[in-house]
């Protein structure tokens, strides 16, 4: 940590992993966290064999049905369930097939992006106003800019959501709530009394997570239309966008212009072991 004075920020909430990218994934009860992010995270996408693009539920018209699928490691493969129940693993011979029956396009399990992959992202705004299933602008970018090469991340390794920021949104939410796992974050920290998008003050900061794991935050989350879509048998919410959209505009990068954000991105400076109830603290 630096020279100045060690605040205490919360406590790992919980940990979280998603095997397959776009796929629903598993709550760990502790979790080994290296450069390349929660072992095991994002360690397989689905390439669609037409576009030759990695498949992202960011582009809800062709992907939201990964949304449907729950992905969880196993000692033999990652196991995926399809929304009908129905197992199979990443190594069975016929997986893709499968997959691609399930999602109507032809896809291929892949443990690594193509070279100069890119990241595209329907314009939230625009998927509010017409829907999930309409044809909307779509705005591309490198993938994993802040990851290390052959990752699926979409930005960098670790994202970190606060409950001060879900209590926020669930707050101003008609509905009174909203559910963590719609933002899809690697873990969540019980900030305590805290209010608001506090998370958005750590950008710049050193985080210390437990006795080892330091993170640089690195940028605040812009969101996509991910949170509003239907996740497993969660039903879909416009609202989880739509709050941070008229509540927690901030511009992520330069150039971006301010986006709708929810949580924090970092990478890591030393790898650690966490678990939840580890203290989060920073200089």
């Amino acid at each position: 940590m630096g020279d100045g004075p060690v605040v205490t920020l919360g406590v790992v909430g919980s940990v979280h992993r998603y095997p397959v990218k776009s796929m629903l994934g598993e709550e760990l009860a502790q979790a080994e966290v290296t450069g390349r992010g929660v072992t095991g995270d994002r360690a397989l996408a689905l390439l669609d064999r037409e576009s030759g693009r990695v498949a992202s539920a960011k582009q809800p018209r062709l992907w939201q049905g990964l949304l449907g699928y729950t992905a969880t490691r196993t000692g033999h493969g990652v196991r995926i369930e399809s929304p009908d129940g129905k197992p199979l693993l990443s190594t069975d011979p016929g997986a893709d097939e499968e997959l691609s029956a399930g999602l109507g396009r032809a896809v291929t399990l892949i443990d690594a992006p193509p070279p100069g992959a890119q990241l595209l992202r329907a314009v939230p705004e625009e998927v509010l106003a017409h829907g999930s299933g309409a044809e909307v602008p779509v705005t591309v970018s490198e993938l994993g800019r802040a990851a290390p090469p052959g990752t699926f991340f979409d930005f960098a390794p670790l994202h970190l959501l606060t409950t001060a920021a879900l209590d926020r949104i669930a707050r101003l939410s008609p509905r009174g709530a909203v559910e963590p796992a719609r933002y899809r974050p690697n873990v969540v920290i019980d900030t305590g009394d805290a209010e608001g998008f506090t998370e958005n003050g750590w950008v710049g900061r050193e985080l210390l997570i437990g006795a080892e794991l330091r993170l640089k935050v690195l940028v605040a989350t812009p969101r996509c239309a991910v949170p509003t879509l239907a996740h497993g048998p969660l039903p879909g919410d416009r609202d989880a966008l739509r709050v941070p959209a008229r509540h927690n505009r901030v511009e992520p990068l330069p150039g971006m212009g301010p986006q709708p954000c929810a949580g924090v991105y970092a990478r890591v400076l030393r790898p650690g072991v966490i678990r939840p109830g580890d203290r989060v603290r920073a200089d």
